[in-house]
């Protein structure tokens, strides 16, 4: 074993250190190296990183526009309030902090549902509420304990209100939160998509959805310093949001309540037009629904109630009902038989009380008839055997073509979207609608009742409405319309919406004279007079009743038959009849008689438009009223 010299050792010692002080020189020296690299070379990228950390750029949602009606009532408006809100990326037991916030803050089971129902719809990093609406005392009792939820904190949101209620909910509609489909079609453009960042709503039906982007506004922007849990500290700069437009309507909401007061607990609907621009006055579906349900996410038991309701409360009746129209189709029929010179005004024939083809036989509702009969006269007194006649005599393609122009079977372009078309009866429609031969045939006896409104014809209330307006306006065709002005809301500039004539039909001033005078006679010594008794005003109007099934040649009578079962009650309307500036159409479901049922609702209706007069009292009962002429 060789023996090292003590020199020798120095010697080794001093290589030793020379190469540990070499391994820490050039460790330092990496050190320093990447020291230099990330403080110099990648300054701008990590000063960026750490400016993000403690800098927060967050969206701020615009303030939504109002609702006004024609007189500036408010429909619809924004009120502030405190939300309890979880981010569920932050959270590490969601519920176990739920239960521990439910400690210090009321959170019911329907709260717990809504927020699960969120969660499921949002993404994980989304701030989601679990409580809205909170007092000044809940707020200060979270506040106090906030350090013990990482995740949770107060935000104060804006929110939707609809201060009547159910009043014009149909039309008007109601906003509630975004959902996957809704978030997939934003974020495929990409203005969109900025502009709805922060924004939680979009309108679902009504003006609310038609109007999303008048209503809606541009999203502002603020850069806030946060905390290392995230929370905001003070703000550093803001892009203010430009609010939405607000929405001054056509509707009279005066008009409005007294029509929807006026149907009780009855189903239906009502649609008042100004003829002259197209302006809705009023747009009734009854049974109504509170819009105010929606705007936070509806509950379970909420929507069960109406989704389950027999009565359908969130069917639009006004657009989206399609009934056959009764002997309100009559005055029509008159005024194509005088167009097309298929029959002349004074040509009278004696009605016996039926109508015989082949080997059916087709009865009017007055037993023995109505004795000498012209076309004012089977206005008046809606007899059916004349019409009979005059749709055999026409055709249905002739009848088909000149109730197109007038808006039957087709959409009105109203703004509000999912508007009905209706059934407008012809051979073309038949062989679309049908599969078979024998199916797609049209036959010469299924004429014969849509002369009356009866057979395929379904049409909306709003059509109804429309053509009548039509006729009272002499042709002139304006698309109907509920918005007024678009009021600009940096400005306060109002950009009327021009009312849109759609067409001049050209109808012959004499025979809309012809119509006119039948049309006066109902309501003077017809099927009209008993509701239009005593009226300040001239209107001219028409009764109808149009048959929910088949009765298979047995004679009706309403109380023998179910109530779902029993007709439906028509009546349209216009006023002042030398000028008119209201038309209108009403449908009650299941009402029996127009006369006893529909009238009395559109005299309350026309008694407060023209002539300032609130009804008294509730509508006229169905059971107790009785019925003139031939029981329309």
């Amino acid at each position: 074993m060789e023996i090292k010299t003590p020199e020798q050792e120095i010697q080794r010692f001093r290589a030793r250190v020379v190469v540990a002080g070499l391994f820490v020189l050039c460790g330092f020296g990496l050190i320093l190296a990447r020291y230099a690299y990330l403080q110099v070379v990648r300054y701008d990228y990590y000063s960026t990183r750490a400016e993000d950390n403690r800098i927060s750029l967050l969206p701020v949602a615009p303030n939504r526009g109002l609702i006004v009606d024609r007189n500036g009532v408010v429909l619809a408006r924004n009120y502030s309030a405190y939300t309890l809100e979880i981010t569920p990326s932050k959270v590490q037991n969601l519920e176990d902090t739920i239960d521990q916030l439910a400690d210090i803050i009321e959170i019911q089971p329907r709260d717990r549902r809504r927020f699960r129902k969120l969660l499921d719809e949002s993404k994980n990093f989304e701030s989601l509420p679990i409580r809205s609406r909170l007092s000044d005392e809940e707020v200060a009792r979270f506040v106090a304990r906030r350090y013990r939820f990482p995740g949770v904190d107060i935000k104060a949101r804006l929110f939707r209100q609809y201060p009547l209620g159910e009043v014009a909910a149909h039309a008007v509609g109601y906003i509630g939160r975004i959902n996957q489909r809704e978030m997939v079609e934003i974020n495929d453009d990409e203005e969109l998509a900025a502009n709805y960042r922060g924004t939680e709503h979009i309108g679902k039906t009504g003006l609310e959805q038609s109007y999303e982007k008048e209503l809606h506004g541009t999203s502002g922007f603020e850069q806030v310093e946060v905390d290392a849990s995230g929370r905001a500290i003070r703000a550093l700069a803001r892009t203010a949001p430009v609010p939405g437009n607000d929405l001054q309507l056509t509707l009279d909401i005066g008009l409005q309540r007294v029509a929807e007061q006026a149907f009780g607990e009855r189903r239906g609907s009502l649609v008042a037009i100004e003829p002259s621009t197209g302006g809705v006055l009023a747009f009734v579906s009854t049974p109504r629904f509170d819009p105010n349900l929606f705007v936070d996410g509806i509950s379970t038991e909420n929507w069960d109630a109406l989704n389950n309701s027999p009565d359908h409360p969130m069917i639009n009746r006004a657009m989206n009902g399609a009934y056959p129209p009764g002997s309100t189709f009559k005055p029509f029929m008159a005024l194509a038989a005088l167009e097309t010179g298929k029959r002349a005004a004074t040509t009278a024939f004696h009605d016996p009380g039926f109508f015989v083809f082949g080997n059916n036989t087709f009865r009017d509702d007055k037993v023995g008839g109505h004795g000498m009969v012209d076309m004012v006269k089977s206005i008046v007194v809606s007899c059916d055997t004349y019409y009979y006649t005059l749709a055999n005599e026409m055709g249905i393609d002739l009848i088909s073509d000149f109730m197109g122009k007038l808006g039957f079977g087709s959409r009105t372009g109203i703004d509000i979207s999912g508007e009905s078309i209706g059934v407008l009866p012809s051979q073309a429609w038949k062989k679309r609608r049908f599969k078979t031969p024998a199916q797609q045939k049209w036959y010469a006896g299924e004429t014969i009742s849509i002369g009356i409104g009866q057979g395929y014809n379904a049409y909306t209330p709003l059509q109804l409405a429309h053509a009548t307006a039509t006729l009272a306006n002499g042709g002139v065709m304006f698309k109907p319309h509920i918005v007024k002005y678009v009021v600009d809301a940096r400005t306060g500039q109002r950009r009327v919406i021009e009312p849109t004539p759609v067409a001049d039909l050209g109808f012959k001033p004499e025979n809309l004279e012809v119509i006119r005078k039948g049309l006066i006679g109902v309501n003077l010594y017809g099927t009209g007079a008993r509701a239009f008794a005593g009226a300040k005003y001239t209107s001219g109007g028409k009764t109808g009743t149009a048959q929910v099934f088949s009765l298979r040649g047995a004679k009706y009578i309403e109380h023998q038959v179910h109530a779902r079962l029993r007709d439906h009650a028509l009546y349209i309307a216009y006023a002042p009849a030398e000028k008119p500036t209201i038309a209108l159409a009403v449908l009650v479901e299941n009402g029996g008689f127009g006369a006893t049922a529909a009238a009395p609702i559109a005299r309350q209706v026309m008694d407060y438009y023209l002539a300032g007069i609130k009804p008294a009292g509730a509508v006229q009962d169905d059971a107790a009223a009785e019925t003139e002429g031939t029981g329309d």
